[in-house]
């Protein structure tokens, strides 16, 4: 029994991460069985999923409250689907609120592991009308995952890195709100993640940017770093 269980933890250690862009910010994130989502923004211009087709969600993660981050999506899908609502902890008691039984009021610094989901709230610098703004490192049994939601860079992100074994940074690159492609490939550095998903940008004119200079500026700084540049609807699977 002993050997059996050890070597269901080989196999489990195998799986594939499968990311799906859908979008802005938002992402759907499949590790085995398990289906996350961040930031959900379904009914946002570019998503290719509604909320009427999620058919399943584990957890669903909300960075802030700004209404191009899916609060409103995040509370369908967890009343369609029984997923686990997280975020910071005046978003999680509003989302308790409007009858989300299974959320969790983190605030910054703090984790907690859902099954083997195990997800840390870590903080952002932007704006945010309740609560405060944040970002989600979540730990899988595929790989890590850093989102930081919309955030300009700061020192604190290369702590991140070295803590937590970033595998997989989703970072913005849309300036005006967020990190430019300068900063955001210097958040890379930092951070040094296996993969970068350049996010937050081309949704308006205003955050209007073309991706190629975040990967040659990437290429140039920390050329170890896979730079993948996704268009909403696009899937990848990633073996860390």
């Amino acid at each position: 029994m002993l050997f059996f269980l050890k070597f269901q933890r080989i196999i489990k250690g195998k799986e594939k991460m499968i990311v799906t862009y859908l979008g802005h910010a938002s992402f759907k994130i499949e590790c085995g069985e398990k289906v996350v989502f961040i930031d959900p923004w379904l009914s946002g211009p570019t998503s290719p999923l509604k909320v009427e087709d999620v058919e399943k969600a584990d957890v669903v993660m909300v960075t802030h409250d700004h209404g191009d981050h899916g609060y409103g999506e995040a509370i369908e899908i967890c009343k369609k689907t029984g997923a686990y609502f997280v975020a910071i902890n005046e978003l999680g008691l509003q989302a308790k609120s409007e009858g989300i039984e299974n959320a969790h009021t983190l605030n910054i610094g703090g984790s907690v592991a859902i099954d083997d989901i195990k997800v840390t709230l870590v903080h952002a610098f932007h704006s945010c009308g309740i609560g405060a703004p944040t970002g989600f490192i979540v730990k899988l049994p595929c790989g890590t995952v850093y989102h930081p939601g919309d955030t300009g860079i700061f020192s604190d992100m290369e702590l991140f890195g070295k803590m937590y074994g970033i595998d997989l940074l989703m970072i913005p690159i849309g300036s005006y709100y967020v990190c430019g492609p300068q900063e955001a490939a210097w958040a890379t550095k930092l951070v040094k993640p296996k993969v970068v998903i350049p996010m937050h940008y081309n949704t308006f004119p205003v955050i209007e940017q073309d991706p190629g200079e975040f990967e040659a500026l990437v290429g140039k700084m920390i050329s170890e770093v896979k730079v993948e540049t996704m268009n909403p609807g696009d899937s990848r699977k990633f073996k860390f």
